[in-house]
């Protein structure tokens, strides 16, 4: 099959083209910054939010799937800047289903468009009304209606964490600490956001198989919850983090690093996407692990 994948120099979207190639598939791929590029895949400098380029590319490179991934992601960020995030995750998002003319399309939205949901009624379910609570939830709650219409795949990831992820993340924030205190860097004190909410965390390898399994057994129009099925804080996440790096230090929260408002459950039901012969195998130490390890290589190189 030939796969689009817009995004594909971000942290999934680098996984997800190499998965896919090694499956046999032709992959092509649309990027603001192409000199990223996976290994042997053709990407293009091609911006979701002009319509007219975006239509050129998926003409001419002719797509019989296209994976939408590009988009601003940081759920804090999107405080900052609730007007980009409009303008790119659902005026690109429009564009995209607009220009794909009814090739298959899977858009990558998130657990966020879920809002606060009882402890009591989760793990939740695709059929959950929405309640977006943050600029960023909004956006793809706003993306995912326009791609609905246009028969698109939806997949709500929760919180897809591993090697590669952007050190503005927590979790790959706090190992750049670990190791910066390891090194005699820093003095022994980690600066947190809050510690409390519990999330759905799914290695990124098990996301992409997550992706892989919709993009070639999916139906048009359907919406898919991807995510392991547990929950954790991120304390505990922290915590197994600094037992993982074997480093100790001091926890300070940083007012910076709070989020104005932050769900503080999100846990996700995948027996939908289990129901196509998708499951998860790795656990959260395997992710943190993985992180650990890039963290020394990246820093030590």
């Amino acid at each position: 099959m030939r796969v689009l994948i817009t995004g594909i120099t971000g942290f999934v979207g680098c996984h997800l083209a190499k998965r896919l190639t090694d499956r046999g598939h032709s992959v092509a791929g649309l990027a603001t910054d192409p000199a990223r590029s996976p290994l042997g895949v053709e990407v293009r400098s091609t911006d979701v939010c002009c319509v007219e380029a975006l239509r050129t590319a998926v003409e001419e490179l002719d797509p019989e799937a296209i994976v939408h991934l590009a988009g601003l992601s940081s759920v804090g960020r999107s405080w900052e800047a609730p007007g980009d995030y409009l303008r790119v995750n659902f005026g690109g998002t429009r564009n995209l289903v607009h220009v794909a003319e009814g090739r298959k399309v899977v858009f990558a939205s998130s657990a966020e468009v879920y809002g606060k949901v009882p402890e009591s009624e989760q793990p939740i379910a695709e059929d959950r009304p929405l309640d977006p609570r943050s600029p960023y939830a909004m956006t793809k709650a706003c993306a995912e209606e326009v791609a609905l219409d246009y028969d698109a795949i939806v997949v709500r990831s929760f919180n897809s964490i591993g090697p590669g992820q952007a050190r503005h993340f927590a979790l790959p924030s706090f190992a750049s600490q670990l190791r910066s205190i390891a090194q005699a860097e820093a003095p022994p004190v980690l600066s947190v956001g809050d510690l409390s909410p519990r999330r759905d965390f799914l290695h990124v390898a098990d996301a992409v198989e997550g992706y892989v399994t919709i993009v070639e057994r999916s139906a048009p129009g359907e919406v898919y919850n991807l995510a392991s099925g547990s929950a954790h804080s991120i304390r505990h996440a922290l915590d197994r983090l600094r037992a993982i790096s074997g480093v100790d230090a001091e926890v300070e929260i940083d007012p910076q690093r709070v989020r104005p408002v932050d769900v503080p459950l999100l846990q996700g039901d995948v027996s939908k996407l289990r129901s196509l012969g998708w499951s998860p195998e790795r656990d959260l130490d395997a992710a943190l692990e993985d992180i650990w390890q890039e963290t020394l290589a990246a820093e030590t190189t």
